[in-house]
């Protein structure tokens, strides 16, 4: 069914092909509230210096991160448009999520806030989550998946995949949701 650009909308308003193309196009900001923005993880310096040094900056977030082999070189653009980030570099990132959190000694924070149907509400610390790759790690090397293989998760939005993701990269299997 076509727009009659005739047709009204309630209360006698008359659209036209202008007050359409106004509905296209939104440029209004929102500026988060004073105390949030003083509290957030990025601030306006990190754009900045993002804008500055692109590649140093990301140099420098990837130095927040466990690294098992450091990566030598930020980005590879030898063969464009084909880039490739800390190509040489190798982390972990079940290990980079969960255990690194666990061993700086934060285990009892809550890593997943979790609501589902009423009733189903769960707060899961980083500790258990750490236990339940752990064991979905296991069942997965146990049922033969191996580095390298991939994996179909096929699960609702609910914690448990969240747990098969993090299971597979603990143990190099690729996944698929």
């Amino acid at each position: 069914m076509a727009w009659d650009t005739t047709d009204t909308l309630g209360k006698g308003d008359v659209v036209s092909n202008e007050s359409l193309a106004n509905l296209l196009k939104e440029e209004r900001r929102f500026a988060p509230p004073a105390d949030l923005a003083a509290n957030a993880n990025v601030t306006v310096e990190a754009y900045e210096q993002a804008k500055a040094d692109r590649l140093g900056f990301w140099a420098t977030q990837a130095r927040r991160l466990t690294w098992a082999k450091e990566p030598t070189q930020t980005l590879d653009w030898s063969n464009p448009p084909f880039a490739k980030w800390f190509e040489d570099g190798e982390l972990n990132v079940a290990y980079n999520c969960v255990d690194r959190h666990v061993e700086a000694g934060h285990g009892d924070r809550v890593a997943i806030h979790f609501e589902g149907e009423p009733g189903d509400g769960r707060a899961i610390t980083y500790a258990e989550l750490k236990d339940e790759v752990s064991k979905a790690a296991n069942a997965l090397l146990e049922l033969g998946v191996q580095k390298g293989d991939r994996v179909a998760v096929y699960l609702p939005m609910i914690p448990e995949a969240a747990v098969a993701m993090l299971a597979c990269a603990r143990i190099g299997a690729a996944h698929s949701v």
